[in-house]
């Protein structure tokens, strides 16, 4: 009998450690969850405004045949496409991303080609689609074009 008053105790007292381990457990986990929701994460757009500015610099390669640069500002372009995809998944325009692939895919085409004639309509038809996509999100205020002068003085869009 006194075995078992013992074991019982001893069940009660382990039971209690793992109540309150529990509750600690789970005070830290909405903790961390509380700090990852405060966590930074990029806006819209931020995502936008910097395939803007790769948008321009990949005229400037294409116009100067500086086919590694071109190559590398679709590569920034896509990995800002990649952002909003993973990062703003609540916007509604969100959901319009795709229609921007077959431009992206001739624009890589034409990179890869080294074409300027493809590069020039490809890039065109990127230019268009953007606003296209912009028109159906209901932010056709945002009129894209085809750059006329260099966004930065400090960068040189010849090869070297």
């Amino acid at each position: 009998m006194k075995w078992t008053i013992l074991f019982v105790l001893f069940v009660i007292v382990i039971s209690c450690g793992q109540q309150n381990n529990t509750q600690h457990l789970q005070t830290q986990i909405d903790s961390l969850q509380n700090k990852l929701d405060k966590t930074y994460k990029p806006g819209f757009g931020e995502f936008m405004s910097s395939i803007q500015v790769h948008h321009e610099k990949l005229w400037f390669a294409g116009q100067a045949q500086n086919w590694k640069l071109a190559d590398f500002e679709m590569g920034e372009i896509k990995e800002a496409l990649d952002g909003i995809r993973e990062y703003n998944t609540d916007r509604p325009e969100a959901a319009s991303l795709p229609m921007i692939d077959p431009a992206i895919d001739s624009l890589n085409s034409a990179i890869a080609q080294k074409n300027p004639q493809l590069f020039k309509s490809s890039f065109v038809l990127l230019t268009n689609t953007c606003n296209n996509c912009h028109h159906a999100t209901k932010h056709e205020f945002n009129v894209i074009k085809i750059p006329d002068t260099p966004p930065f003085s400090n960068q040189v869009f010849k090869m070297q």
